[in-house]
């Protein structure tokens, strides 16, 4: 791209319109996500994308978590423009609309360079397993320890177990997703203290996000999920220190990539009620 060029990118707020040429870009970079799943990630959010010569040759989106937090996803630059500034350009106009907060991202190796540069720390690593789900055994739950589905009075509970346990307001992932698949909850006696999620995305299936008070209970979820899916592709994105990632590998889902979690500003402080084992989608956080 010559300095002309570059004079020519065009930034403009990202539409369902651009949906489909959004996706080619992600196809272009080997990614698993469909048409859907850029249509649900808008849906909830805001997007940027950059044109040249009316072509889409760069996108990103982001996402409001309350008053104090952000997050940054699916930047990408096509291949024949990467290099030339595009993806600075598409970071810095979405950092000034969340100027205020805490913006997080997950990073590719790629991407690192770039986000050191505008500030972002490391903070965490997260590790994405997969493969087609083989028949599992149930984990053994404890006295008083019980999987069942989620019904209509759980919506409450489960948003304050996840929004705890992320140190961030949840919400709004929370009520998309249970509008997009299945959920399932932990409970203890009679109250709730854990769920699972189960989604399409991408190949085949997303068990995301699992929240659970230890990892004893977020095997038992996964599980679960694993379980009725045997035969079909699923994945799992999980963080490195979540206790998870040996016992998916000996279960048949290996670990096959890894992103690093990065933040611009204080990270949120999780509660102790719950931990995130596995996260919403490694755009979402």
């Amino acid at each position: 791209m010559t300095v002309h060029e570059a004079a020519q990118i065009v930034l403009r707020d990202m539409t369902s319109d651009d949906v489909h040429a959004a996706a080619e870009l992600s196809f272009e970079q080997v990614w698993p996500h469909r048409e859907e799943d850029w249509a649900m990630f808008l849906s909830i959010g805001e997007g940027v994308v950059a044109e040249l010569d009316g072509k889409i040759v760069g996108s990103i989106i982001g996402w409001r978590f309350g008053d104090r937090f952000a997050s940054i996803g699916l930047v990408i630059v096509t291949n024949a423009v990467q290099g030339k500034g595009v993806g600075r350009q598409l970071m810095e106009a979405m950092l000034k609309r969340f100027e205020g907060r805490t913006v997080m991202l997950n990073a590719t190796a790629e991407g690192l360079p770039l986000y050191r540069k505008l500030g972002f720390v490391e903070c965490g690593t997260i590790c994405q397993h997969q493969a087609i789900s083989p028949a599992q055994p149930l984990v053994p739950l404890r006295n008083g320890e019980r999987v069942r589905p989620m019904g209509a009075a759980d919506g409450d509970a489960l948003e304050r177990l996840y929004t705890n346990a992320s140190g961030m307001d949840r919400k709004l992932i929370l009520n998309t997703f249970q509008a997009e698949g299945s959920t399932v909850v932990l409970c203890r006696e009679h109250e709730q203290t854990g769920f699972a999620m189960l989604r399409r995305f991408g190949k085949g299936w997303a068990i995301a996000p699992v929240v659970a008070p230890d990892v004893v209970g977020a095997k038992a979820l996964l599980a679960h999920w694993l379980g009725m899916q045997t035969g079909s592709f699923c994945r799992i994105d999980i963080a490195e220190n979540s206790e998870l990632g040996e016992w998916l590998t000996e279960i048949g889902l290996p670990e096959v990539g890894r992103v690093t979690c990065m933040a611009l500003g204080p990270a949120p402080v999780p509660g102790d009620a719950a931990t995130v084992f596995a996260i919403a989608a490694q755009a979402l956080g």
